[in-house]
């Protein structure tokens, strides 16, 4: 991410420092001309007002700023008209000095008429100066920094693989609340002093609610084989060791570790129950894309490495150096079921067993020589846009735009395809990447520069740390998949071929 320099501003010369400071006159039409206040440099309808709030009471200001178009190399157009009151006025003297101006003037009519106009805006502005009014409803300019924070891409997109794997899965609606519910009280427990333990307890008691009213709802969702297993998951999620009830307790408690492991295995149960909920993909697929092999749900992956120098990996904790190491990463086809189902036919195939790596910025990608073994095909570029119900095909997201994947690239282990060396709009038969994020060097919003560019199909969920170890020369021993295989849907062999297919 290219750093941004901060301004730097001259300092004040030497025989300037001693000098006492002066007072910049204001403009004339800024002044009342009897009272010699301050006054309304412009109408309330030319002009944007800004109240500080936040000051004392008698040193508020009003800043009041012409809308028209200006250059920042002129510093008077820079310049914003600074009212102040730094002594106090009343409300009666105000008024009695500008009647007097009235009464001093030789047309009564047209002297009447100005003179109201200055003084119905200087008690506009002792108003606004000494009450934090809002003025004529010109508040919804200023953005709280609350709403800064929850409107910020940093926020929206998940740090986690198993967060990201978690909000992917097409689950019944109560489930997604009770969901959310929980995940919010993982914020709240990063707060490092006085933890908002009530607001914790009405989340949870907000989730035990829905649960316990929406039971019927939630049992029906699964499949009637497996009834027996969504209702002993159902009852751990209320009544079990690590059930709402329990974190409840917990919570009034005031135990933050112990509200910590009650709420990674509540979550982990509403992760289980979804997954029973989802038996298939929740979309149609394109017509033209019905050729391709797809995976209708989630699959796991064990991939082995070996050093190629003959080198070993950093011990386990407790253990010895290894030479090999493995890794596990689960693949979603709710979100990219062609990509993941193209990956999961090539893994079953065998077709990554001795590929060696390389490493380049902030990832580890494999030689794209695996086409020797196994014939595959160009799936097209997949992403699934969050709060969307089918992924996008052949077509980017623009995050400038607010359009954010719901499996994002900007996830440590994040599991991805690479480009076709023909188009962007595709991606490569064989090659995949592990995304190595690092916020340092991020975008706007901690997203990856290339956020929304590639199909991103899957999280390294165990062994984690090995990626950081991988050099380029080193090999991926074995690739299995282990989960899975029930839901990888082939198309028929004479199908198979293609105009994408490529060997």
């Amino acid at each position: 991410m290219p750093r941004v320099s901060t301004p730097s501003y001259p300092r004040k010369r030497l025989e300037d420092r001693g000098a006492p400071r002066r007072r910049i006159p204001l403009h004339p039409c800024c002044l009342c001309k009897t009272c010699m206040l301050p006054s309304m440099a412009f109408p309330l309808s030319s002009s944007t007002v800004v109240s500080l709030h936040s000051l004392p009471l008698n040193r508020r200001f009003l800043f009041v700023k012409r809308n028209s178009p200006f250059s920042r190399t002129s510093s008077v157009d820079l310049r914003m008209r600074l009212h102040s009151t730094s002594t106090k006025f009343s409300a009666k003297e105000l008024i009695a000095s500008c009647e007097s101006s009235i009464d001093s003037n030789s047309k009564p009519l047209e002297a009447g008429s100005k003179n109201i106009e200055k003084l119905v805006a200087t008690i506009l502005i002792f108003v606004q100066v000494w009450s934090p009014l809002p003025l004529f409803g010109l508040d919804y300019a200023y953005v709280s920094p609350a709403e800064a924070v929850l409107y910020s891409p940093d926020t929206k997109v998940p740090r986690s693989g198993e967060l990201a794997l978690r909000r992917a899965i097409p689950a019944n609606p109560n489930m997604k609340t009770i969901q959310a519910s929980l995940e919010d009280i993982s914020y709240l427990l990063r707060i490092p002093q006085r933890k908002p333990y009530g607001t914790m307890e009405s989340n949870v008691k907000k989730a035990l609610k829905v649960a316990v009213e929406e039971k019927d709802s939630i049992l029906a969702s699964i499949p009637a084989d497996l009834k027996d297993k969504g209702s002993q998951l159902y009852a751990s999620l209320i009544e079990g060791k690590g059930g709402l009830e329990a974190l409840i307790k917990s919570i009034k408690n005031q135990d933050p570790d112990k509200v910590s492991i009650g709420l990674a295995s509540s979550l982990d149960t509403v992760a289980e129950l979804e997954l029973l909920q989802a038996s298939g993909l929740s979309f149609l697929l394109p017509q033209q894309y019905l050729n391709y092999p797809r995976l209708a749900g989630r699959g796991t992956v064990e991939i082995t490495f070996e050093k190629g120098d003959g080198s070993t990996f950093s011990a386990e904790t407790g253990g010895d150096q290894r030479k090999s190491a493995t890794i596990q990463v689960v693949i979603d086809g709710y979100s990219a079921p062609l990509t993941a189902g193209n990956f999961a036919k090539l893994v079953s195939s065998g077709a990554y067993d001795g590929v060696k790596l390389n490493t380049v910025n902030q990832a580890v990608i494999t030689e794209d020589k695996s086409g020797d073994k196994v014939e595959s095909v160009s799936v097209p570029l997949e992403v699934m846009p969050s709060g969307q119900f089918e992924p996008l095909y052949r077509t980017p997201l623009s995050v400038q735009d607010g359009e954010l994947p719901v499996l994002p690239l900007s996830v440590y282990g994040a599991v991805a395809m690479a480009h076709s060396e023909n188009s962007d709009e595709y991606s490569s038969p064989y090659q995949f990447f592990f995304y190595l994020y690092d916020k340092r060097n991020s975008g706007l919003g901690g997203l990856s520069f290339d956020e929304g560019h590639f199909s991103v199909f899957g999280y390294t969920t165990g062994g984690r740390e090995i990626l950081g170890q991988i050099k380029t020369g080193d090999i991926i021993k074995s690739a299995k998949l282990v989960q899975g295989q029930d839901r990888l849907l082939l198309p028929p062999q004479n199908n198979s071929n293609n105009n994408d297919s490529s060997t």
